[in-house]
């Protein structure tokens, strides 16, 4: 893989995890969503009226364009696992933006993984 495929590649992947940030932190603004018959509509126009929310899908619209992209110059399968990078960046930017606490059970589950990929990434 080369340097601008891998730049397409991270920069989907990067996308990808800025959007759950900032779904995260749109959905922080607007609290805990309990669906109901009377409430869904109400509930939806104020989740879709987030900043936050809005730049969140706007994130992952343009994740998927430059993640095609990527994928047309590289095999799925040496792609696909390289999304697990997405699991370090959230738990830096959830921990950074957010507050989120990553105790150390989380950080050794997120290496677990990364070590799996990277056992993949070289068969």
């Amino acid at each position: 893989m080369n340097a601008t495929t891998f730049g397409f590649i991270f920069t989907g992947i990067c996308l990808n995890a800025v959007a759950q940030l900032l779904l995260k932190a749109g959905t922080n603004a607007v609290g805990a969503i309990h669906l109901t018959a009377e409430n869904w509509f109400a509930t939806g126009v104020k989740l879709a009226t987030q900043v936050p929310i809005i730049g969140g899908l706007s994130c992952y619209v343009l994740s998927v364009v430059v993640w095609i992209i990527g994928l047309s110059r590289v095999d799925v399968t040496i792609a696909y696992p390289l999304l697990s990078l997405g699991y370090i960046i959230n738990a830096i930017g959830a921990w950074y933006f957010l507050g989120e606490v990553v105790s150390l059970q989380r950080i050794a589950a997120i290496t677990i993984i990364i070590v799996g990929v990277a056992l993949l990434a070289r068969s």
